[in-house]
């Protein structure tokens, strides 16, 4: 939404409205902006939610870890959790062939790794909603 639909949307015209984004943008309550690109479109129609359990849970382990998911471009999610498992991460590839040799060659190769659960997305009904306002 432009700066100028939003200042009409909560009644402010455009130059408070900019100071007010601005305001927010500083403050850290506005992390960014991104393009909201559909996997799909770009050939990357598969998803899988990947719960991990690592053998061991200490602060190396799991820094060398996050480290590993955090720069893998297929792992677009990726939560750390309370109890077990220890991990949610959110896959996408091609395809199940795709997604299986990225299973094989990646995620089993990531540190410390225990057990890995998939479950497959069959539909996804929400996604990057943000919090509510």
């Amino acid at each position: 939404m432009t700066a100028t639909a939003l200042a009409a949307k909560v009644g402010l015209t455009v130059a408070p409205c900019h100071r007010r984004l601005r305001d927010l943008e500083t403050s850290g309550v506005i992390r960014g902006y991104k393009a909201d690109i559909d996997p799909a479109a770009v050939g990357l129609g598969f998803e899988a939610i990947v719960f991990v359990t690592l053998r061991q849970v200490d602060r190396r382990t799991m820094e060398i870890f996050e480290n590993r998911v955090a720069d893998n471009a297929n792992i677009v999610e990726a939560q750390r959790l309370f109890g077990s498992p220890d991990y949610l991460l959110k896959v996408i590839a091609e395809d199940l062939p795709a997604y299986q040799r990225f299973y094989d060659s990646e995620l089993t190769s990531l540190p410390g790794v225990e057990r890995l659960t998939s479950t497959l997305v069959m539909k996804n009904l929400k996604s990057n909603a943000g919090p509510p306002v």
